[in-house]
């Protein structure tokens, strides 16, 4: 346990990966501010200190998972014409299932403070499903230019089912449901796998 007073590092981090193990292990009623400082070993106030409630907290989590998978969707026209395309668009799709994304987005809905505070994130430009959409699909039309990908294939309707299809995922699975991320890897192979 963190002494009082003594400076906690990278703490919204800590907090939020404490927070995923709560959730994935006890369900989205498992979550309070004292069971996250409790799971990520530091002083019982520290949530609230960071910020104005647990809908905040919720919320700022979910915006900073979107926000990563979104960095990483960016990041896939760097990789045209290198790997698989399968391979490239898989890692992108799965990555919206770590660090506990069926569980987080099953908590997201069960607040709706904290739904409303995300709807109003990504509205005001905060990354999230539609940057991950518009990064599959430059990258789709990039390996389409090099023809690593059929020229039939429409790179945004590529990209609305792979989003479309992980949201679906993400909104319907839960703890202890069945793992979504053999049924997504099998979509993006048909979608794009020549």
């Amino acid at each position: 346990m963190s002494p009082r007073g003594v400076a906690t590092p990278d703490v919204r981090e800590r907090l939020f990966a404490a927070a995923e193990r709560v959730v994935e292990k006890g369900g989205p009623g498992a979550l309070t501010s004292r069971a996250v400082t409790t799971e990520a070993s530091c002083a019982k106030g520290l949530l609230h200190a960071h910020f104005s409630g647990l809908d905040e907290f919720v919320a700022e989590l979910c915006l900073d998972r979107f926000a990563r998978t979104a960095a990483k969707a960016q990041a896939l026209s760097a990789l045209a014409g290198q790997g698989t395309v399968v391979r490239n668009l898989d890692a992108v799709a799965l990555a919206l299932f770590d660090s506990g994304g069926p569980a987080i987005s099953g908590l997201a809905m069960t607040r709706p403070a904290a739904a409303l505070r995300i709807r109003e994130a990504l509205e005001g430009g905060a990354p999230g499903f539609t940057a991950i959409e518009e990064a599959i699909t430059s990258y789709v039309k990039a390996e389409r230019r090099l023809g690593r990908v059929a020229e039939t294939v429409d790179p945004h309707t590529v990209a609305i089912a792979i989003v479309g299809t992980a949201h679906h995922l993400l909104m319907t699975s839960w703890p202890g449901s069945s793992d979504p991320r053999p049924p997504m890897t099998r979509l993006v192979a048909a979608l794009v796998d020549r």
